[in-house]
């Protein structure tokens, strides 16, 4: 297995794929974090923030915007030790946000909102994996699911 951690989809035939309605309900992208070890902005500011520093600026503000758009920031937690499987390197952070749906999320990340914000995240993130995830139909009626979809959970 091939890991690439991006910044951004670079494969055409993905972009093509995100671009599609997805699935029904609500989704939850799961943010494999990895930090640049010092803070670069693309407009060549000084700084002396490392990737993790600039990439809180831009957590926190994201919350917000969310918001906008009807979704939240569910966790984002440090990555410590890897129990099981090998990879290289670990990522530093795991994050999760729920939208209602695809549409939503592409629809924020276009915003002039996000734009605003995403020079900290551009600038503290070496790359990341971001993945669609949904709750199986068969468990949404389940007490964890419910906790989940109404925001207490």
């Amino acid at each position: 297995m091939q890991v690439v951690n991006e910044l951004l989809p670079t494969d055409p035939k993905q972009v093509e794929a995100l671009m599609q309605p997805g699935p029904d309900g609500p989704i939850y992208m799961l943010n494999l974090l990895k930090f640049k070890e010092k803070a670069e902005y693309e407009d060549g500011r000084e700084t002396s923030m490392t990737g993790r520093e600039a990439y809180e600026i831009y957590g926190r503000a994201v919350a917000g915007v969310l918001e906008q758009f009807g979704g939240r920031a569910i966790l984002a937690m440090d990555v410590n030790f890897l129990a099981i499987g090998k990879v290289e390197s670990l990522w530093d952070e795991v994050a999760i946000a729920q939208y209602p749906d695809r549409k939503a999320m592409i629809a924020m990340s276009m915003s002039e909102a996000w734009q605003a914000i995403s020079i900290h995240r551009t600038a503290g993130l070496e790359g990341q994996l971001n993945i669609e995830c949904t709750i199986p139909p068969d468990m949404r009626d389940s007490a964890w699911a419910r906790r989940l979809l109404e925001g207490t959970g």
